[in-house]
């Protein structure tokens, strides 16, 4: 345990249980807002390895044909 989480630990002790709850909601705000972050990094990456791949974009009509199609194959799948 580092001398940081020493001293946070002490100080969380002497904290009425309200403040705790407190403490314990910021810390899980502090995570999520981590794991947002990190998320949006990957995603940014994804959307640069498209870019990277220089692929025309497809018409309406092509999605369409795409979506149909995969609607399909669930059908015959389920």
């Amino acid at each position: 345990m580092t001398a940081l989480e020493a001293r946070l630990i002490e100080r969380l002790k002497k904290l009425p249980p309200g403040r705790v709850a407190e403490v314990v909601d910021f810390v899980e705000f502090l995570a999520a807002r981590e794991e947002r972050a990190a998320a949006a990094a990957r995603l940014g990456d994804t959307f640069a390895s498209i870019d990277a791949l220089g692929l025309p974009p497809l018409s309406e009509e092509e999605i369409e044909a795409e979506v149909q199609a995969d609607r399909q194959a669930r059908r015959q799948g389920a």
